[in-house]
């Protein structure tokens, strides 16, 4: 399953953190940011993560995270 998640992070170390964090809990998870994009995309590939939980991670450490429409 791929997800692909809107955000509001601006910066590499941020995204590096977050990514840092994702993978301890999503450890077999491929997890990566595109700080390029407008949306400043973060993309989630595995079977063994929620969307939900991606999205309370991301949320508890400052940063708004969600499902594009």
């Amino acid at each position: 399953m791929i997800e692909v998640f809107s955000t509001n992070v601006q910066e590499s170390p941020e995204a590096d953190k977050l990514v840092g964090l994702l993978r301890q809990q999503f450890p077999n998870s491929r997890i990566n940011f595109d700080l390029d994009d407008c949306d400043r995309i973060l993309r989630v590939e595995g079977v063994d993560f929620h969307p939900v939980e991606v999205i309370s991670l991301v949320n508890e450490n400052g940063f708004d995270c969600r499902i594009p429409e």
